[in-house]
């Protein structure tokens, strides 16, 4: 990219209406002032709660209709419905819900499919930021019908990418730089999600911890004012209750540290932070699995909703409740006001959501995982809760305290989003005296969860399929770019038994970088500026003798970032570039190099600039 204000985008990079692929004209971009980026994020926020009203009353209307046979926007997730008057047929709702989901994300937005962060984590990092407008729209009707219809995945994950696809559109209209595009982007992801769980603080720290690159006024500021803003005009037209009812809130006390209950906490992060890498790793399988299954995807999704009706059915059958399907609030509410205390049920339950929501992930179902989170971890947290209190009758051990402590543990350990986690459950349940005990049990969740996986849910997905993030991703807004924007495309590959002096005659000195090869393989590197003051005694010298090897192999998709941290880890100071990154690299696939000089252009560039 140059020093103006121009750019021309790469070829995997959405254009600005929304389009991609190579031939794009250049397109002018502009930077806001950081007063008018602010106001835009305001307009974000608006926009994000209004849809999020909007997404609730989408899916009540959908659950209404597909289990009771009426129309209706009157549904309380937070409370049980009666039996469906189906009876054994529910267990085909699921099905029919999920072959429209089906034919919807393949005909107009491949990307509104699974659980949605994961793609607006790989726009940011792999697109500058770009989201398809088309993605809200679809994004909506699909995951309320996969809600609705009893797929076991939550609603934030499409509110996220919802607010995302907003934001980066306004943004792209606008023509706005790509940091500019990010910013607005996550402003409506964490905006989504704050009207979604009434969670403004959750919101904010959702939108730094997960999404952007880099923690600056000029970013964390309009995010803030998108999340107030949403869960204002939210709070305005649907009130202001919490998304949780702790009924021991209205007997609240202050006491000394309860060693049995600390100890118990400490129990919990610790089994939180395995069931956190089996989630990790089921999930990734069901996808994968499910792909690879030699059957149309119409085939392949009406075999897992079959069996995620099957599960919803028996719990029905065992308990009363249909439990599983859906996004589960009734369930993690009950365990709050104190029921569902049995262990057998609860980790029946905890299993019972496992698989559901993995198959109906792996299936194609559109949703969210952070409620299937919750319900998880509150019900696995609540069955240690009811044996530490059998072993401890007198310890006044509660149920519902770490159920809580479980949802919160439960989300940091899959998740990475730590504060998020504890900070959204304060505000969910609003209950102080859990702080010191969860604070303690997230720590240890995603410590026992990255001691076995490094990736969390949403970045093993990327991973998998070639396009990886960074697992640290508070960065800087400069590193989220293709690298192949700011590598050096002058560059000679020469064969290693050549001399100095004749490497001398078909090149410029003072400029030039040597790529070495020895025939088939890159062997070195060389920049002969850096020598001129020798070359005349050097002449006979051979340019394999004086090659350096102190170089990473970089495929020309990747981002600055990604290549930064391999450089900084293996100690090496360049970066060549190659077309992909498939096999040993043969020096005819190298299109670039990139250099200490590369890289402090493009942070003045990008600060200065």
């Amino acid at each position: 990219m140059s020093s103006e204000a121009t750019a021309v985008l790469p070829a995997d990079q959405s254009a600005p209406d929304g389009g991609g692929g190579e031939g794009e004209a250049e397109t002018v971009e502009r930077e806001l002032s950081l007063p008018v980026l602010s106001l835009m994020a305001l307009v974000v926020g608006i926009v994000a709660a209004f849809g999020a009203m909007l997404f609730k009353f989408l899916i009540a209307a959908i659950y209404n209709v597909s289990f009771y046979q009426k129309f209706s926007l009157d549904y309380d997730p937070n409370t049980f419905g009666g039996p469906s008057p189906l009876g054994p047929l529910v267990i085909v709702v699921p099905v029919i819900g999920g072959l429209i989901v089906v034919a919807l994300v393949r005909a107009f937005a491949p990307e509104a499919k699974g659980h949605g962060v994961p793609e607006v984590m790989y726009a940011i990092y792999h697109k500058g930021g770009n989201v398809r407008g088309v993605v809200a729209v679809v994004k909506s009707l699909a995951s309320a019908i996969s809600i609705g219809t009893g797929a076991s995945v939550g609603r934030e994950g499409p509110i996220i990418q919802i607010g995302s696809s907003f934001g980066s559109t306004i943004a792209r209209r606008l023509r706005l730089v790509r940091p500019q595009k990010i910013t607005l982007l996550s402003a409506g992801a964490g905006a989504g999600i704050a009207a979604t769980f009434n969670t403004p603080l959750g919101g904010v720290l959702f939108a730094s911890e997960v999404l952007l690159p880099e923690i600056s006024p000029r970013s964390f500021l309009p995010v803030v004012i998108a999340t107030a803003t949403s869960t204002y005009v939210y709070r305005l037209v649907m009130g202001g209750e919490t998304a949780f009812i702790v009924e021991t809130l209205n007997q609240m006390h202050f006491e000394t540290v309860n060693v049995h209950e600390i100890g118990l906490a400490v129990l919990t992060g610790v089994v939180m932070g395995v069931a956190a890498y089996v989630f990790v790793k089921l999930l990734a399988f069901m996808e994968d699995r499910f792909e690879e299954m030699p059957i149309n995807p119409y085939v392949q999704n009406a075999i897992g909703m079959f069996a995620v009706g099957l599960m919803g059915y028996g719990f029905f059958l065992a308990s009363g409740h249909y439990h599983v399907i859906s996004v589960g609030y009734s369930t993690i509410q009950d365990i709050l006001a104190g029921g569902n205390t049995s262990i057998v049920l609860l980790v029946a339950l905890f299993i019972g959501k496992l698989l559901a929501t993995t198959i109906s992930l792996g299936a194609g179902a559109s949703g969210g995982i952070f409620s299937p989170s919750l319900f998880m971890g509150g019900t696995l947290g609540a069955a240690i809760g009811a044996a530490g209190a059998m072993v401890f009758p007198d310890a006044g051990i509660s149920v519902p305290t770490f159920a809580m402590i479980g949802m919160g543990a439960m989300v940091g350990g899959a998740t990475s989003a730590v504060m998020t986690a504890i900070v959204m459950i304060f505000e969910m349940t609003r209950d102080y005296d859990i702080i010191l005990p969860l604070v303690l049990a997230v720590a240890l969740s995603i410590g026992i969860r990255r001691a076995f996986v490094i990736d969390d849910i949403y970045t093993i997905k990327l991973r998998n399929r070639g396009r990886p993030i960074p697992t640290n991703r508070t960065t800087n807004m400069f590193l989220v770019q293709p690298v192949a924007e700011i590598m050096n495309r002058d560059f000679h590959v020469l064969p290693g038994e050549m001399t100095v002096a004749e490497a001398v005659k078909q090149i410029d000195v003072t400029t030039a970088k040597l790529v070495v090869t020895d025939g088939q393989r890159i062997s070195g590197f060389i920049r002969l500026g850096t020598l001129r003051a020798d070359i005349e005694k050097l002449g006979k010298e051979r340019l394999d003798e004086l090659s350096s090897n102190a170089f990473i192999i970089a495929a020309e998709r990747s981002n600055l970032n990604d290549v930064i941290t391999r450089m900084s880890r293996r100690q090496r100071s360049y970066a060549i570039v190659i077309k992909a990154n498939r096999g040993v690299p043969r020096p005819d696939e190298i299109v670039g190099i990139i250099d200490r000089e590369e890289v402090a252009q493009s942070v003045i560039r990008n600060h200065y600039g």
